[in-house]
């Protein structure tokens, strides 16, 4: 349900905007939905195993690491594992670690596609954050072009 004051244009947008899930808080609202907790440390998955899941983080950062060394943190909020979900080859190609303690939230495949097509924002939600973390790379210079 939106809510929305004609008299008051930035009021009606403050509160469309905090009714607004975040794609972590749509996964957490499926039946199948898994919530994992993982120490400093731990191994979430591995290279190479099925990629069966994708996972959002609700706090905590994981780094997945490519075999090419290549390092990515993820954050509140964000999800990681989809890309690795929609490949034909079905595996998982980083490695995924909790470099804080973490609390995640983890779906299965088919229930985050039933989810994507019962959600479409969530498509556009998810465009945003990477988007977002371009302009991250770009600022920074870890951006190759």
């Amino acid at each position: 349900m939106l809510i929305y004051w004609p008299s008051s244009p930035e009021v009606g947008e403050l509160v469309a905007a905090a009714m607004v899930a975040t794609p972590v808080d749509l996964m957490a609202t499926q039946v199948d939905s898994e919530t994992l907790s993982f120490p400093t440390g731990a191994t979430i998955f591995r290279r190479g195993q099925p990629a069966d899941s994708i996972f959002g983080v609700r706090r905590g950062i994981v780094e997945l690491i490519s075999t090419a060394g290549d390092k990515l943190c993820c954050r509140p909020g964000e999800l990681f594992s989809y890309e690795d979900i929609v490949w034909k080859d079905g595996v998982y190609r980083n490695d995924a670690l909790a470099r804080t303690p973490v609390e995640l939230v983890r779906l299965d495949r088919l229930r985050f596609l039933n989810l994507l097509h019962n959600h479409p924002t969530m498509a556009v939600l998810l465009i945003g954050q990477q988007h977002e973390r371009l302009r991250e790379q770009r600022a920074s210079g870890t951006c190759a072009y």
